[in-house]
């Protein structure tokens, strides 16, 4: 009945139980050359002894290989009360994001620090907003840190049509998802290279009731800028943008309006650093935010056993050595 209830910690462990059989094939194999070696030099040495120590070497193997799969059993559950801050992360998947002044380009260096952020977090919850000429919630606020890295992984300028960069609407949406139940803090989060913002969409920040949200922004880029890369249908480069008149478009970050959002959202403006130092800055503001309390949840408990297999497999262990220690040669 107690070998039912055993669980497993680490079940990919299960190839190290491939060791105890290996070793003693490797023991019998080793007896045997030595028995035909003392044989030839007219010497004996006692068998039941060397049967002894290959097989306490054999258990001790096996109890060890056995610890290393965490055995444990379930002793009940335990209630957990979930707190932490709703993050939604507005992304800009403009064209101009395709810039490549932050290496490889703005785009993948927009990812890097949101992965570098969710890597950090532990229970806030997180939603992604992608937005460009309009918005949408690509992911609902969730605490599952996986699902998000997948989600983050899609994420390209090709999923809004249309150009222009419609930062108005983004936030908006992301303060109407926004659970009004929770007491904690509300984080909107901005990463953007700030460049073509539509004057008018900012607007609509005047209708957000923003009393119990945070506003932080991240701009992406260098003000030296550089050429907007043009992409086909199978994402290949195949040259740059260039304007009306025949010249290449520059696109350079634009922190104004960037700094204007953080300072109406009560939060503050950071630029990406190729150290990654502005997720250590954010990180740290959004540790003085109050944390809501929501939904408590009922996790397994379970008492480890590993200690009883791996103790008394290190002493066998010591146990063998000392025996092969005192093992003697006696000549016929």
């Amino acid at each position: 009945m107690f070998w039912k209830q055993l669980e497993y910690r680490y079940p990919e462990n299960i190839i190290f139980m491939l060791i105890p059989f290996l070793l003693l094939l490797i023991l019998i194999l080793g007896y045997r050359k030595k028995e035909k070696i003392l044989a030839s030099l007219h010497l004996k040495t006692g068998r039941g002894s060397g049967f002894l120590v290959i097989f306490l070497l054999t258990l001790a193997s096996v109890l060890l290989a056995f610890s290393a799969l965490g055995p444990q059993i379930f002793t009940g559950y335990q209630e957990v009360q979930k707190e932490g801050l709703d993050i939604y992360i507005l992304l800009d998947t403009s064209k101009s994001m395709l810039v490549e002044d932050m290496p490889p380009s703005r785009l993948q260096w927009m990812k890097n620090i949101v992965e570098r952020l969710i890597s950090r977090l532990e229970g806030d919850r997180v939603g992604f907003i992608p937005f460009s000429s309009d918005a949408y919630i690509q992911m609902p606020l969730t605490d599952d840190y996986d699902l998000a890295r997948m989600f983050l992984s899609v994420v390209d300028t090709e999923m809004i049509p249309g150009g222009g960069t419609n930062i108005g609407a983004a936030m908006n949406l992301a303060a109407a998802s926004f659970q009004r139940s929770a007491e904690g803090d509300k984080v909107i989060l901005i990463i953007s290279d700030g460049e073509e913002h539509e004057r008018a969409s900012l607007e609509l920040l005047d209708k957000i009731d923003l009393a119990d949200i945070r506003v932080y922004t991240i701009g992406v880029g260098t003000e030296k800028g550089g050429l907007v890369p043009v992409l086909n249908a199978q994402g290949i480069k195949t040259g740059y943008k260039k304007d009306q008149q025949g010249e290449y478009v520059i696109s350079r970050l634009e922190p104004g309006i960037l700094r204007e959002l953080a300072g109406r959202g009560r939060g503050v403006y950071l630029q990406a650093t190729m150290t990654g130092l502005e997720t250590e800055s954010l990180l740290q503001e959004l540790s003085g935010l109050k944390r809501a309390q929501y939904d408590s949840d009922k996790i397994r408990v379970f008492k480890p056993l590993y200690q009883y297999f791996l103790g008394p497999g290190l002493f066998l262990f010591v146990l063998a050595y000392l025996l092969l220690e005192r093992g003697t040669v006696d000549e016929e």
